[in-house]
């Protein structure tokens, strides 16, 4: 009989699941995690919320299989020594989704109607209904930045009030945004025109003061944002800078730098301050508990390991592929100049063939660079449809000579129209390199570190012109490529440097050469 140790205070349906399914349950939410399993050292699994699962604790546990996290973020649990240990670990994405919607629309309303306050004094034995004059929620502009699960179901439970709704998602394609209900427009749009902006996001270094002073600027006087993403993505020192010059922004957020008791940082700039409690509900608590059973027993009965998030790629699968895969998939999206993806079909020539699922979360993972990163193929491949984009992975034609290459094509689109970026790479002495671009060939060029990309109308002199404009910046050139494409006369350069190139640069290099495209990535 397997052994599930749940040391949190989780829905008892997940305890009622597993037992009925013939697993011995340990369920102890007032005793520390590291008590119970000198108790239990023979534990197979681990169901856990906010626990931390160290690496000490899976070194003593010689028995365990998986850990599932009972809830979306598994920033608890080292995913990377339970590799080690050839652990599984698991997560429950979308379990809280709805109820963190649910708490945007009651903040939205705390705030609007003066909730808190007004029980407060009236608790005090004060009357004062003159005082808490309120808005209406009915009819107002809303922003939603990010139209993930979340977004999508706040889009849904507005409905009722009649809003208008604006929306922003680097990766969604426009389309999609139009058919679940909302109006896509730019971040700079949705920061001058809305009445309530709400957040979001993935957290991290990409989306680390998103909202800074440009965009809270653009704010309209009398207007809310809130901030149940993650803590970090507003740029607080920039709202309380404005609020002193006397703006009135709202702002609401639950989101702390740690989620324990404490000074908060945000307590000096926030209308209304919770301590987290998006995903806070019996509901959710009980969709997570119950998602947790049901994937254990698949997990341990089926070997379904689809939400497997720390998962390793099979033997003979050469991890220098993947890592390819993955800077393709990161330069394609950096040519279609990060429009909406609508479509990524990929090839994999050779023996990659073999292995092609494994191939789709790295894929993910370059094209979408916000999304949930150590997905599993089923799970990837989820996350594409959920972003609105078609994937396929082709069968190659017999006829092709490329010896375990991979061909990414991701189609983009532009004013309504689809634009394909083609780009095809391969491993040579396990450096991973750009074979061709588009209609240009015989690139061979090493996709790590930064490269300077220009496409322009072939001609004497251009090349010089390029070297000396980053000469000019203290920059070194390491390499070039610039093949020709003779049939439209074109030339493209793959210009490796010592340091990146800015977007300032980019801008000035393009316009000296005339320059039909240009971009810098770093990989």
């Amino acid at each position: 009989m397997k052994k599930v140790l749940i040391p949190t205070k989780l829905e008892s349906i997940a305890a009622n699941t597993l037992k009925a399914a013939g697993y011995e349950i340990i369920q102890e939410a007032d005793t520390p995690l590291e008590e119970q399993i000198k108790q239990h050292p023979d534990t197979t699994a681990l169901i856990v919320r906010s626990e931390k699962v160290t690496p000490e604790i899976m070194d003593a546990l010689l028995n365990l299989k998986v850990v599932i996290r009972a809830g979306a973020g598994y920033d608890n649990i080292d995913i990377v020594h339970a590799r080690k240990k050839n652990i599984d670990v698991m997560n429950t994405p979308g379990a809280n989704s709805n109820a963190v919607a649910e708490e945007v629309i009651a903040m939205i309303l705390a705030y609007y109607r003066h909730i808190v306050d007004a029980d407060n004094t009236t608790r005090q034995g004060l009357w004062e209904k003159k005082r808490y004059m309120g808005s209406e929620l009915t009819k107002k502009t809303v922003g939603i930045v990010g139209l993930g699960n979340i977004g999508r179901l706040i889009v849904k439970r507005l409905q009722g009030f009649e809003p208008t709704l604006l929306g922003y998602d680097h990766f969604l394609a426009r389309q999609r945004a139009i058919n679940i209900g909302v109006t896509p427009t730019s971040l700079e749009e949705i920061f001058e025109q809305a009445d309530i902006i709400t957040l979001h996001v993935p957290g991290g270094p990409s989306t680390k003061g998103m909202v800074g002073a440009d965009l809270l600027g653009r704010m309209k006087n009398g207007s809310v944002l809130i901030n149940c993403s993650r803590y970090g993505v507003v740029d607080e020192e920039a709202l309380a800078a404005l609020k002193a010059e006397g703006r009135k922004i709202a702002y609401l957020t639950d989101v702390h730098p740690k989620d324990a008791a404490g000074d908060k940082p945000s307590a000096a700039v926030a209308d209304l301050l919770l301590p987290h409690l998006g995903a806070n509900t019996i509901e959710a608590n009980a969709k997570a508990a119950r998602r947790a059973a049901e994937q254990m027993i698949a997990y341990f009965d089926e070997g379904n390991t689809s939400c497997v998030v720390n998962g390793e790629s099979p033997t003979g699968l050469n991890p220098a592929h993947l890592h390819l895969t993955m800077m393709l998939g990161t330069f394609a999206r950096i040519a279609g100049e990060g429009k909406p993806i609508r479509r990524i079909d990929c090839t994999f020539y050779g023996d990659l063939r073999t292995y092609r699922k494994w191939f789709t979360p790295k894929i993910l993972e370059g094209v979408l660079p916000h999304a949930e990163k150590g997905l599993m193929p089923e799970a990837a491949e989820e996350s594409l449809r959920e972003h609105g984009i078609v994937f396929k992975a082709r069968e190659p034609m017999d006829d092709k000579p490329y010896e375990d290459s991979i061909t990414l094509d991701l189609t983009t689109e532009v004013d309504g129209e689809p634009v394909t970026t083609s780009v095809r790479g391969v491993v040579t002495e396990g450096i991973p390199m750009i074979s061709r671009i588009n209609t240009f060939h015989g690139l061979y060029s090493d996709m790590r570190g930064n490269t300077l990309v220009l496409r322009y109308k072939d001609r004497p002199g251009v090349i010089a012109l390029i070297g000396s404009t980053l000469a000019s910046a203290g920059i070194n050139i390491d390499n070039i490529v610039a093949p020709i494409d003779h049939a439209c006369g074109e030339a493209m350069a793959l210009i490796k440097t010592n340091k990146p190139v800015t977007d300032e640069q980019v801008a000035e290099i393009s316009k000296g050469i005339d320059a039909l495209s240009a971009f810098a990535v770093s990989l």
